[in-house]
C-alpha cells in the first residue's frame, strides 16, 4: 500500500477564549481535524467543537515550564502531516502575535510540509474590545505597540518611545514582572500617573478589568491576585474607563502624582 500523501498543517488562531469569536474558517477546520495540537490557553469551549474522533494533544506552556519544547512541537507537526492526518495546530489569540507561529511555519517549510495560517482575533484586540477600551482614539492615541513582558533583557531595553502621550502600550505575559515593568517605564521617563488597565481572562466569562495608575501597577497586581492570562494596557486610552474610586483613593492617601493630567 502506498504511503499517504503529506497533509497540510493548518496553523489556526483560536482567538482570546470566547468560541463565538472564532472565524468561520477556524471553526470549520477544528470540526474537520483528525488531530488538534493545542496550547493551554485554548478554552475548553473551543476544544468541544472538535470531532469526538479527533485526537487532542496538549502542548501547554507555562512560565519557565513547558510540557513540550518548541522544537518537539515542530517535529510533531511535521510527523503528523507526513502520516497524512488532517492536522490543526490551534493557538490562542493570533498565531503570529507572541504565538511562535513563525517558528512553526519555518519548521514546516524546511521539512517540505505544506502549511496554511488562519488568523485569529488577538488577545489584545479581543480583550480591549470586551472592556470597551479603545487601543486607539482620535483624542488620546494614534499608535499602538505590543511587547512581551518576559522578554530577555527587559531592563536593558528603552521603552520610553512606546508609552506616553498619544501612544498605547500593550504588554503580553507581564503579570509576573509587573513591578519591573512599571519601574522600567518610569525610569525611561513615562509618567507614574499615566493610566493603566489590566485585562484578565479576556473575553471569557470570568474576565476582570482592573484600572489604576502606572506607579501602582505592581501593587495592584499583587493585592488583586491577578493571574495569567492577562494583558497590561498603558496609556491615556485606559483613562476612558478609569474608575473614579481609584483616583479618589490615591488623592486621599496623598499619593496622586503631581503630573496627573487635568
Amino acid at each position: 500500500m502506498a504511503d499517504k500523501a503529506t497533509s497540510t498543517v493548518q496553523l489556526v488562531g483560536a482567538g482570546p477564549g470566547d468560541p463565538d469569536l472564532l472565524t468561520i474558517k477556524a471553526a470549520r477546520l477544528i470540526a474537520q481535524a483528525d488531530v488538534i495540537v493545542h496550547d493551554g490557553l485554548v478554552s475548553d469551549a473551543i476544544l468541544a467543537l472538535a470531532s469526538p474522533h479527533a485526537d487532542l494533544i496538549s502542548v501547554a506552556k507555562q512560565r519557565s515550564r513547558h510540557s513540550m519544547p518548541q522544537e518537539a512541537i515542530n517535529a510533531l507537526l511535521v510527523d503528523l502531516a507526513r502520516e497524512g492526518r488532517n492536522v490543526v495546530r490551534l493557538k490562542g489569540g493570533d498565531p503570529f502575535i507572541f504565538g511562535r507561529g513563525g517558528e512553526e511555519v519555518d519548521a514546516c517549510r524546511a521539512a517540505g510540509v505544506p502549511v496554511e495560517v488562519v488568523p485569529g482575533i488577538s488577545a489584545a484586540i479581543g480583550s480591549a474590545a470586551m472592556a470597551q477600551l479603545p487601543l486607539t482614539h482620535r483624542d488620546a492615541s494614534s499608535a499602538v505597540s505590543f511587547v512581551a513582558g518576559q522578554c530577555k533583557g527587559l531592563t536593558d531595553q528603552d521603552w520610553s518611545g512606546l508609552a506616553g502621550q498619544g501612544r498605547t502600550l500593550v504588554i503580553y505575559m507581564g503579570v509576573a514582572t509587573a513591578n519591573a515593568i512599571a519601574d522600567k517605564l518610569m525610569a525611561d521617563g513615562v509618567s507614574p500617573a499615566i493610566p493603566v488597565a489590566v485585562l484578565e481572562n479576556g473575553t471569557r466569562t470570568d474576565m476582570r478589568t482592573l484600572r489604576t495608575l502606572l506607579a501602582d501597577l505592581g501593587d495592584m497586581v499583587a493585592r488583586e491576585n491577578v493571574v495569567s492570562p492577562a494583558l497590561i494596557v498603558v496609556g491615556d486610552v485606559a483613562a476612558n474607563a478609569l474608575a473614579q474610586d481609584v483616583l479618589a483613593d490615591w488623592t486621599a492617601k496623598g499619593e496622586i502624582i503631581s503630573e496627573m493630567r487635568s
